[in-house]
Parts: C-alpha cells; sequence; structure tokens
C-alpha cells in the first residue's frame, strides 16, 4: 500500500528537519527523508551543518583557540605553566561526539513530533509523487500533498586542484586531519577557508590562503575587511590575494601548487591543500523530467519570494535557492514555508539576515555596508566604537577590533551594523533585532546596556552615529 502525507521532506539539513518538525507541529501528516550516513553506516540526521560543517568546524576553532590561548595568552592572567601540548586525535574524537550527540538529537525531535523518518534517495517525480531509493537498492513511491526541496549542496571541485581526501582534500576533509600539518595551503579565502586555515595555524601548521580575488572579503564593510585582513596576517596567516590557482601535482605525503599572480607564475609546495572555493546546490537525481520544476542558469531550483517552485505545492529552501548559502537562513525558510502550506501569511525579511566568520575575532554583519549604500547614493551617518575603548573587552584581553553603526542621515534608520571583535556574532544580532523593527540610531542610544559587557560597545557607536559617544572622542560634523 502506497505510502501517503500531507508533507514529504526530501534532505534532513538545518532546513529541511527544521521544516518537518514546523510542519508536524502545524498537524500535517509529515516524512523527512534523508540518505547520508556517519562512519558507522547509520543514519545521520542534521545535514551538512550538523555533520561535516558549522559544528564540527566550530569545535575545532573552539578547541584549537583554547590551546592557543593556553600557549600565549594565559601569562597576562597570572597564570603559568610549561609544556601545553595538543592531542589532535583527541581533539578530532571530540568534535565527533558533539556531532553524533547533535545528530541522535534531531532523530529524537522526529519522535516527539512525530515525523516520520525515512532512510534513503528522494526523487521528485509528476504528480507530486517522491521516489525514495533504499540503502538495499530497493524503490518505494510515496505521495504528498506538499512537498518540500531541501537537498543541501556540497563542496565545489575545482579541475586544477581534485580532490583524493588524503592530500588534496574539501572541507569534509580538512575536519579530520589526525596530525597538524607543517605546510598547509587552502585555497580560498572566503568563510571556510579562514575557519579552517585558523584552526590548523593555532595548532602549528605553517598556513597560505590564495585566493584569486583581488580583494578580501569583498561582501563584507571595507573597514571590517581591512582589520580583519591586519589582524589575520599578524596572526600567521599567509593570505595571497591576486593568485589564481591554475594546477598541482601530488608526489608522495606532498603536493606542488602552481598559481599565477601579478609577478607571473609561482609554485609552492604543501603536506595538505584544503579546496574551499564554495559549494553548489545538490540537485543530481532530484528531480524527474517531467516533475515539472525548474532550474535556474546556475542550477538552482527556481522558487519565488516565498520559496514556492514552479509546481503548486513544491517548495524549495536552503542551498539549493538563491541567496546566501547559510543554515539559519534554510531553517527560517523551512519555518515560512511550512506555515505557508498551513494558510498563515508567513514571509522572510531578507535583507535582514546576519554573516558571521567564526575566526578570532569574529568577523561579523547585518544590513548594508558603508560602500554598498554609497553606491545607491543613501547619505550616511557612521558611528564607530573599538573594543580597545571597551572595559570589560580589556579585562578579558581581548581588545582588537571594532563596532561601526550606519544610518540613514536624513532619518536615522539603522542601516547595517558591523562588528568585528568578540562575540561579534553576538552582538550583530542585537542590531538585527533592532533593525527588524526599525530602530533608530538613537533608539539604540537611548537603551540601557548593561555594565560591564561587550554590548556596550554597540551602544556606543549607536550614540557615536550622532556625535554624542560617551567613551570616545566624537568626530566633529562637517
Amino acid at each position: 500500500m502506497t505510502q501517503k502525507f500531507d508533507v514529504v521532506v526530501i534532505g534532513a539539513g538545518p532546513g529541511g528537519y527544521v521544516a518537518a518538525i514546523k510542519a508536524a507541529q502545524l498537524g500535517f501528516t509529515t516524512a523527512c527523508i534523508e540518505k547520508y550516513t556517519d562512519k558507522e553506516g547509520k543514519l545521520a540526521l542534521g545535514g551538512t551543518c550538523l555533520n561535516v560543517g558549522c559544528i564540527p568546524s566550530k569545535a575545532l576553532l573552539d578547541s584549537s583557540w583554547k590551546f592557543h590561548e593556553a600557549q600565549d595568552g594565559f601569562a597576562i592572567h597570572g597564570i603559568n605553566h610549561a609544556g601545553v601540548t595538543m592531542d589532535v586525535p583527541a581533539m578530532v574524537g571530540r568534535k565527533a561526539n558533539i556531532v553524533k550527540g547533535l545528530t541522535s538529537g534531531v532523530a529524537t525531535l522526529f519522535k516527539a513530533n512525530g515525523v516520520t523518518s525515512i532512510q534513503g534517495h528522494g526523487k521528485l517525480l509528476a504528480g507530486k509523487k517522491v521516489e525514495v531509493t533504499k540503502p538495499d537498492g530497493s524503490v518505494e513511491v510515496i505521495e504528498a500533498e506538499n512537498v518540500i526541496l531541501a537537498p543541501g549542496s556540497r563542496p565545489i571541485d575545482i579541475p586544477p586542484a581534485p580532490v583524493d581526501q588524503n592530500v588534496i582534500v574539501d572541507s569534509t576533509g580538512a575536519l579530520e586531519f589526525q596530525a597538524v600539518p607543517k605546510r598547509l595551503g587552502v585555497i580560498g579565502a572566503g568563510v571556510i577557508g579562514l575557519e579552517l586555515g585558523s584552526v590548523w595555524s593555532r595548532l602549528g601548521a605553517q598556513v597560505t590562503v590564495l585566493e584569486a580575488l583581488d580583494t578580501f572579503l569583498m561582501a563584507a564593510d571595507a573597514a571590517v575587511s581591512k582589520e580583519a585582513l591586519k589582524t589575520l596576517t599578524k596572526q600567521g596567516l599567509d593570505i595571497k590575494l591576486g593568485a589564481r590557482v591554475t594546477g598541482s601535482k601530488v608526489n608522495g605525503e606532498e603536493v606542488v601548487v602552481t598559481y599565477t599572480d601579478a609577478n607571473g607564475e609561482q609554485t609552492i609546495t604543501f603536506d595538505k591543500l584544503i579546496v574551499a572555493v564554495g559549494r553548489r546546490p545538490v540537485t543530481t537525481d532530484l528531480l524527474a523530467a517531467d516533475c515539472g520544476v525548474t532550474l535556474d542558469e546556475r542550477g538552482f531550483v527556481h522558487v519565488d519570494d516565498h520559496c514556492a517552485t514552479t509546481v503548486p505545492g513544491v517548495y524549495a529552501i536552503g542551498d539549493v535557492v538563491r541567496g546566501m548559502m547559510l543554515a539559519h537562513k534554510a531553517s527560517e525558510e523551512g519555518i515560512m514555508v511550512a506555515e505557508r502550506i498551513k494558510g498563515h501569511k508567513a514571509q522572510m525579511n531578507y535583507d535582514l539576515i546576519p554573516s558571521v566568520i567564526y575566526t578570532h575575532p569574529e568577523i561579523a554583519w547585518v544590513g548594508k555596508t558603508e560602500q554598498a549604500l554609497k553606491a545607491e547614493g543613501v547619505e550616511v551617518n557612521v558611528g564607530t566604537f573599538p573594543f580597545a575603548a571597551s572595559g570589560r573587552a580589556m579585562a578579558a584581553n581581548d581588545t582588537g577590533g571594532f563596532v561601526k553603526v550606519i544610518a540613514d542621515a536624513k532619518t536615522d534608520r539603522v542601516l547595517g551594523v558591523h562588528v568585528i571583535g568578540p562575540s561579534a556574532a553576538e552582538l550583530v544580532q542585537q542590531g538585527a533585532i533592532g533593525m527588524e523593527f526599525g530602530t533608530s540610531a538613537e533608539d539604540l542610544g537611548m537603551m540601557v546596556f548593561s555594565h560591564p559587557t561587550l554590548s556596550e560597545a554597540l551602544h556606543e557607536a549607536a550614540l557615536a552615529v550622532n556625535g554624542t559617544a560617551i567613551h570616545i572622542a566624537n568626530r566633529k560634523k562637517r
């Protein structure tokens, strides 16, 4: 007998599993299809984010930063020690345990909310039917009133550096090193490249980042980008801009990489090479030719502003659709779609999706950059506050970076919040909350912030927009 569900979700990543849980909470019979398995061959929910992306990388970033602090940052606190070492397999093992706990937690949430978990590869057929190919090769077709496509993304491969997951690895392989490579190359100075490069640099690797673009962190505010480049370079990352990789050759346990820059053709040798040039949507065998769903010219599923595809009752969310490839964006799209299936007029504000890079210092922003606003002809007032003037940051010996608030010069409405420094991700979220409700810089300046906190830096930056900061000298308005 053919199984029938109100909602069938293909993919159990941060978009898919959240959509499935929300649909079930709204009273729909819901199934979620996932094929990914862990090293033990068991179904592992959570997608790239929980298994080989956001969570495991943050575990390694946290462990490596603690090691760095123990080596170089404790003495100023009066903590004396000697002989600190890093057990890399133990660090990687801790990461694996965190992943296992979270993925099993999703399975528990499915049970608690009545979501039917189906293991296998899901493919959309005509008439909102979904074909499921099981691990044993058997095939089942289930019917749905509504289908949500959430297959996620995978690392982009580049011909000049084919991944073998031994010497040349992608972001997944870079999470599994069992020893610190002496010479580590990273292709790509984006979020993934900088985070993974930071992990292994802190543990002692000589890290070289090869970035094809001439501009560093193009999506970030120019002031933040400049500060980040200076700080990360000081930490030991050798970031080469305008360096386009043209080839590589593996010789035993090392790889010789060829690239071109302003000085012509160059070669450099690494013990490991991480390819981190971005990600692409997973659409392989996702759509039957007659299912009616279309892809755009870049291979993403075509959707409208509410994630509806060209087929009524079929939606797509997360990395497989337009926009930034971010777990939190995917999750909120999943909730929005479930709500809209229920008949609610849910929507998302795509202008206020925060971006975060979990280096140290953290880099985060929400809203528009100063350069983008000026390019649009918008007159702005800008306020900045350095963490060097923050009592809380000084107490923590973490004073690098600043908070920058950008407001419309005519209305004082906050149009962007940009942070590089301690707890940047959390401070930007405070800005995002205010911006969602149309806050002005004056509004933020009138709020009472607890003392001493890092949040006071946001408060002071907002005051600085209108020249009324208390704990720094204000710039004279022209």
